[in-house]
């Protein structure tokens, strides 16, 4: 059972419940005047306070890209380049050698979310382990559903590979990350490098992730209501991002995967309240009987979003710190340590 929560949590999700419709009761058109009212929230010192403020020894620098088609197996391929924004963070001042290299994909739904509402966990994590994090400004839905998300992470990804230098990163140290559907599209990706014997990837960070599309589990029941994110939430998200796609395709519901990317270490974070949550933990045991090495971590008195809530979400800092010892652990071979292939509670 999870932990009741913390006092500015209850407050939060009070206020939040009370402010707009749900996602589930806004027809496809009103989606993009959800994002900008999303946005200037976001920007206003209310917003900043919630969402935590940047890093200072961060630096912070916004680089517009032109994504050339890949090939996915299974998928139809775009036939024509996309232009795409990356938000990068890198620790300010110099640092010996080039550095690992987070790509890190934002939650929302698929739907809402840019890479701004990250900025205190990228900045943090680029500033702490130290390491320079790109986040992936990719198309949402419904103007864009399934598979263009897909396809512009995994593409976002081959591009920093393959700009190592020109980033001053250590293309043989990459992690990807994501929280919600942000770590949907990180448990992709982590597995379409796998197959396409890709070695860049040491680490994958899925924190909340989504990673099936049909099933009901049991914490979708347990925490039908639940703040920040309900049953009906999700289900509406599902059904704008995949806008009638299949939905137990492996690149839209990784828990249906192969599940290669078993070889590449896990974190994956869960909270207590979160109808998400055994999206979460099935993953991480299927990754498991792989032969994965995962540290599963569930925050108990955490609400779904937690990591970009800080200043309502006390559980967020000792989160935001498990990340970067995961990323300091992958990246650096020489930081002794156990594997994780283990389940941790944090209340």
């Amino acid at each position: 059972m999870a932990a009741p929560l913390p006092l500015r949590t209850k407050l939060f999700a009070l206020m939040e419940g009370l402010t707009g419709a749900s996602i589930a009761d806004e027809p496809p058109e009103a989606v993009p005047a959800r994002r900008a009212r999303r946005t200037k929230l976001l920007s206003s010192p209310v917003g900043r306070w919630v969402a935590g403020r940047p890093h200072r020894a961060a630096h912070i620098v916004d680089r517009t890209v032109e994504l050339q088609p890949v090939e996915i197996t299974g998928l139809e391929s775009a036939t024509v380049p996309v232009t795409l924004r990356l938000r990068i963070y890198r620790p300010s001042g110099s640092a010996p050698g080039p550095l690992p290299v987070v790509v890190l994909f934002h939650g929302g739904g698929w739907v809402l979310g840019e890479p701004e509402q990250d900025e205190w966990w990228a900045s943090h994590m680029a500033a702490e382990s130290p390491c320079v994090v790109v986040s992936v400004d990719y198309r949402l839905a419904p103007e864009n559903p399934y598979p263009a998300a897909v396809f512009d992470c995994w593409s976002s990804l081959l591009w920093v590979v393959e700009r190592a230098a020109e980033l001053g990163v250590d293309a043989t140290r990459v992690v990807v990350a994501g929280d919600s559907a942000g770590g949907n599209l990180a448990a992709v990706v982590a597995d379409l490098a796998a197959q396409s014997g890709l070695s860049a990837l040491v680490g994958q960070v899925l924190v909340y992730p989504g990673t099936e599309m049909e099933d009901v589990f049991p914490s979708e029941r347990e925490h039908a209501e639940a703040p920040v994110l309900t049953s009906r939430g999700m289900r509406a998200f599902v059904r704008l991002y995949l806008d009638g796609a299949d939905p137990y395709a492996p690149t839209a519901a990784p828990l249906r995967g192969s599940l290669a990317g078993a070889a590449i270490p896990a974190l994956i974070q869960v909270a207590g309240h979160d109808p998400l949550r055994d999206n979460g933990v099935f993953y991480a045991d299927a990754l498991r009987e792989k032969g994965g090495d995962v540290t599963l971590t569930e925050y108990e008195n955490a609400v779904h979003g937690y990591l970009s809530l800080p200043g309502v979400s006390p559980p967020a800092r000792r989160a935001l710190a498990e990340t970067i010892e995961f990323v300091r652990r992958v990246t650096n071979p020489e930081i002794s340590g156990e594997p994780g292939s283990q389940a941790r509670s944090d209340a």
